[in-house]
């Protein structure tokens, strides 16, 4: 029941956002719109803790800022690669392990990698990951494990 919860508050504070009228027409459409995509989650039995981490919900919002914050950082460094050219890229590959628990914060962590220029997860074995790094820089941000420890915190 709490997951239906989460599920429906979390649809309506997207539709609210998103919509940015708060007629009673439009606000009987969300409710409306809300009730039947929970109804048919729950009909699909896709309503459950992982489908709808409530462990997550709080803190995962922190992280994404600060990944944002990491990706601009990171675009900054390959842009600079670039311009100096192929003296500046040597890519290498590297196995990093993961620390997190559980699949998804694993996961969490596998795509934070590859959504960070310069790093790209190929394989996924276990709490195993493959990494791509175009040059030292990349892969000396990496193996810091500031971005294990920050998805280990998300992850509870």
């Amino acid at each position: 029941m709490r997951h239906a919860l989460a599920l429906s508050i979390l649809l309506s504070a997207f539709w609210l956002v998103n919509s940015g009228h708060y007629t009673p027409l439009l606000l009987t459409f969300m409710l409306a719109s809300v009730a039947s995509i929970v109804a048919l989650s729950h009909y699909m039995d896709m309503i459950d803790g992982e489908a709808q981490p409530l462990n997550i919900t709080f803190t995962l919002p922190i992280y994404l800022l600060w990944l944002a914050k990491e990706v601009v950082l990171a675009n900054v460094a390959v842009a600079k690669c670039v311009w100096r050219g192929k003296k500046a890229i040597s890519p290498r590959t590297m196995v990093v392990t993961a620390s997190q628990k559980s699949d998804l914060g694993i996961v969490i962590y596998a795509n934070s990698i590859t959504l960070t220029p310069g790093t790209v997860s190929i394989d996924l074995e276990g709490n195993k990951i493959l990494v791509h790094a175009l040059n030292e820089e990349s892969a000396a941000g990496l193996l810091t494990g500031e971005m294990d420890r920050r998805v280990c915190k998300v992850e509870g």
